[in-house]
């Protein structure tokens, strides 16, 4: 294995890509108690439209969320239980871009290691088990349907956006799982579920030459064709539509508020991007910034405000919203300041402390085994590297927050979605 080495945070990565095409990362803690695994596939919620040999095949919106609960089950074991006899705390999780299976345990990592990867590549649906599941999503479905959380972010993502498949719900609808068999996920687990296609990152007091052999005694060594995805047109880089609005039972509005981040990127240009949007709207309208000051003085938001940045495949958004009893008001306080933010310039001493605040977040994140590894995720997949962030942190001027809070916040590019009380 390969070592790369990060003196100014102390850290060590080992990496290794195997014949059949799977990458593995290991961050050695030595002395630290827990260790973690994560196995992950190149396959989440969006990945609806790919080719594969050479034709396009189009799957119902939901199959990789379903794929995940179904996972878990097999023919003459309980995977849960094996999980539990050697210590283990199993989780799985399907966003629109991967989906990810991962435990963690403070004894017997290589068993458990073994069975994480037997389970995820040994699939095993019958139709009797699907018809069962897809009463259990569906119901999964009505409840995230009821969640106004939800709702206002659907809502937004379908008013920015015509085509793209981040407009449904990674879940999929009651109607479109209802179109799911047993057929459907072995062919999308043959399509995605093969080394090529995935990645194994491990944190902890482990062996890094150990965890290669466990993975190539278990995992198949043939290397397999990676599927092209197709997520739809080229979208224009306005709102598809400017406002969304329902009504739902609940005591105050919620609103949010989203523009288009402009083309895809990828590699450390995507890093670079998602570091300068995360920290200019923190610098803009974050819980420290005079804006965010004057908005809850006046008693137009509270302590559920906030902003940031989204990413997902072939897309990305930056949005901001909370409660507020008049969401107008506080997303014209919002533009009207975004106007300005370049004349009056954000306080110098103001973006340093940020910045080192920053640094101290993603420093304080190397101590979570789990953290390493969901960040190590789509530093993979997306062609970066996550233990450089401090350094680009580092080179992110005020002019570069400035730029973005300007070029993204302007009320032509912005569509709103809002959730008012029923009554």
């Amino acid at each position: 294995m390969q070592l790369r080495e990060y003196q100014r945070i102390k850290e060590q990565v080992w990496f290794d890509t195997l014949p059949n095409g799977l990458s593995i990362y290991v961050v050695p803690k030595k002395g630290f108690f827990k260790s973690t695994a994560v196995f992950a596939t190149k396959y989440g919620g969006s990945d609806r439209r790919f080719k594969l040999g050479g034709k396009w095949h189009d799957t119902p919106a939901g199959v990789a969320h379903f794929l995940e609960h179904k996972m878990f089950d097999k023919k003459d074991l309980n995977v849960m239980q094996q999980f539990s006899s050697y210590g283990a705390s199993p989780n799985a999780f399907t966003s629109s871009g991967m989906t990810a299976y991962h435990f963690e345990c403070t004894e017997n990592f290589e068993e458990n290691l073994k069975i994480l990867l037997k389970f995820v590549t040994e699939p095993y649906f019958t139709e009797e088990s699907v018809a069962k599941e897809q009463g259990i999503i569906a119901q999964e479905i009505r409840m995230i349907e009821d969640n106004p959380q939800f709702v206002v972010y659907r809502n937004l993502m379908q008013a920015l956006y015509s085509e793209n498949p981040i407009r449904d719900s990674v879940a999929g609808t009651v109607e479109s799982i209802a179109e799911i068999t047993a057929q459907t996920l072995y062919y999308c687990h043959e399509a995605f579920y093969h080394p090529s296609n995935m990645v194994l990152c491990v944190a902890g007091d482990v062996d890094p030459e150990r965890i290669r052999d466990i993975t190539k005694e278990i995992l198949p060594e043939e290397k397999k064709e990676t599927a092209e995805r197709d997520y739809g047109k080229n979208e224009s880089p306005l709102p598809h539509e400017n406002r969304k609005e329902v009504k739902m039972e609940i005591g105050i509005p919620i609103f949010m508020a989203g523009a288009k981040l402009g083309s895809r990127l990828a590699g450390i240009e995507r890093q670079r991007q998602e570091l300068i949007g995360d920290f200019a709207m923190s610098l803009f309208m974050g819980k420290s910034s005079p804006l965010y000051a004057r908005l809850y003085s006046e008693g137009l938001i509270n302590n559920t405000f906030y902003g940031g940045t989204s990413f997902f495949p072939d897309g990305a958004v930056a949005v901001f919203g909370g409660e507020s009893r008049d969401p107008d008001a506080v997303f014209s306080a919002v533009t009207a300041e975004a106007e300005k933010f370049a004349a009056e310039s954000p306080d110098r001493a103001f973006f340093e402390r940020l910045k080192k605040a920053a640094l101290g977040e993603e420093i304080r994140g190397l101590n979570s085994m789990y953290g390493i590894c969901t960040r190590q995720l789509p530093g993979h997949f997306e062609g970066f590297d996550p233990f450089k962030s401090i350094e680009i942190l580092d080179d992110i001027t005020i002019e570069d927050a400035i730029s973005f809070i300007e070029d993204n916040l302007k009320p032509e590019k912005l569509a709103v979605s809002v959730v008012r009380p029923s009554k």
